[in-house]
């Protein structure tokens, strides 16, 4: 392929991605669990991966209520025993997190506890660079896990979209791509294909192709090809996303938070089956310092707890009344976790170790792992114990059937959490 044809490629596929999303390249979820396709086949699953941003306090959002420790060194932020959701005589979910504790008796949600690495940042940025990027000394990493693993299965077709932000962020290190084309939208509004700009009385794009003597005169021309087949195949994509856009309009189960409206928008795509493997999307990194609690934690820690345990519960109920859930794997991470210790403003510090949330319909097990000890600390932090990049192994090998190592560099052994 020469030089010029290849950047025009990927320059339209950039432009168009949004609207053709290749679909070629995935099986209808929704045949898989109408039992039309193999029960457990990988390449209908779907990850969908959630940033905490700020270091979210895992000690007061699954409260280790029951080990003295916690409340000697939390005076004031200290949750009262009567209104956390026990798990058992020891964990139990912030007040606030009434959902997870319902999708955790469900079997829908696992705790992976103690999630970090060896030498973890306590630099906001650093710390996220190392999350994003599966290295922890990222500086000079230019490309992200999922980055990585789209490439890893884009192959020959430049027009593929096998990830998507949805969120109003900057795109993040981790999606970050050799190749692959990943997009950012905040609306399915944006995948709709509208009439041709400057062409009055165009019917549509598809007529206005059509009726193009030059491109039907120059059936040679392979770049003009390729337009016309992704455009055809853009204007399919388009009216089946318009035709879930419009059915979820009316679905008000979602409460009226950015992470609920997130997470409708994705599970609208799940429903298109555009060939989306990977989304993600972030709670807490639109004002007030997301889950960085140096002061005054109490109220703001609560807020965001709660819209991210009643978003992703909408989530999971709506793709379970379809029977989409069983394809689907949530996962949630933050750059560290807290110090155990409050200080002094009511509020903590830069920690490490912190839980990690999976939510879906193939969970293996609820709670992964013990919890970190509150005496053998790091720099008064709870110490890992499951390196992050196992997670993310897991959910590379064991979910996505993409292969790990080529991601991540070298083996990891996967966590045995799934029901694959």
């Amino acid at each position: 392929m020469s030089h010029t044809r290849r950047e025009f490629l990927k320059a339209t596929a950039a432009i168009s991605a949004l609207a053709s999303f290749a679909p070629v390249a995935s099986q209808s979820l929704l045949q898989s669990c109408a039992g039309k396709a193999a029960k457990g086949d990988v390449g209908d699953r779907v990850l969908v991966v959630v940033q905490l941003t700020g270091g979210n306090d895992g000690l007061n959002t699954v409260v280790p209520y029951g080990d003295d420790e916690y409340g000697r060194n939390r005076p004031t932020l200290r949750l009262p025993t009567k209104q956390l959701h026990k798990i058992d005589s020891l964990l139990g979910f912030h007040p606030r997190m009434e959902a997870f504790a319902r999708l955790y008796k469900e079997g829908h949600l696992s705790i992976v506890q103690g999630v970090g690495c060896r030498g973890h940042s306590r630099d906001h940025e650093v710390a996220m660079r190392m999350w994003q990027s599966a290295d922890p000394e990222p500086t000079r990493q230019q490309t992200g896990w999922l980055g990585k693993a789209a490439d890893s299965v884009a192959g020959h077709d430049e027009a593929s979209v096998p990830a998507v932000l949805v969120s109003s962020i900057k795109k993040p290190l981790a999606l970050n791509a050799e190749s692959a084309v990943i997009p950012a939208i905040r609306s399915l509004d944006d995948l709709t294909i509208r009439q041709m700009p400057g062409r009055p009385g165009s019917a549509s794009t598809s007529s206005t192709l059509k009726s193009d003597r030059r491109l039907q005169s120059d059936s040679d021309n392979l770049l003009l090809d390729f337009l016309r087949r992704r455009t055809a195949g853009g204007l399919a994509v388009s009216r089946r996303i318009k035709t879930v856009s419009q059915a979820a309009a009316g679905n008000s189960d979602y409460p009226s938070f950015t992470l609920a409206g997130n997470l409708k928008i994705i599970a609208g795509l799940i429903r298109a089956d555009v060939g989306i493997r990977v989304f993600y999307t972030e709670l807490g990194g639109e004002g007030f310092g997301g889950f960085d609690n140096h002061a005054n934690q109490i109220g703001n820690h609560c807020a965001l707890l709660h819209q991210l345990s009643e978003s992703v519960s909408a989530f999971v109920g709506d793709l379970k009344r379809d029977g989409l859930l069983d394809n689907v794997l949530l996962m949630t991470f933050s750059e560290f976790g807290r110090t155990v210790k409050e200080n002094g403003r009511r509020g903590t510090g830069h920690g490490a170790a912190a839980p990690v949330f999976l939510a879906g319909g193939r969970l293996k097990h609820r709670l992964v792992g013990p919890h970190p000890s509150l005496t053998d600390l790091d720099n008064d932090a709870p110490k890992h114990h499951t390196d992050f990049r196992r997670v993310y192994a897991t959910v590379l090998d064991r979910w996505l059937g993409y292969d790990s190592k080529k991601v991540l560099g070298r083996q990891f052994e996967p966590l045995d959490i799934l029901e694959v």
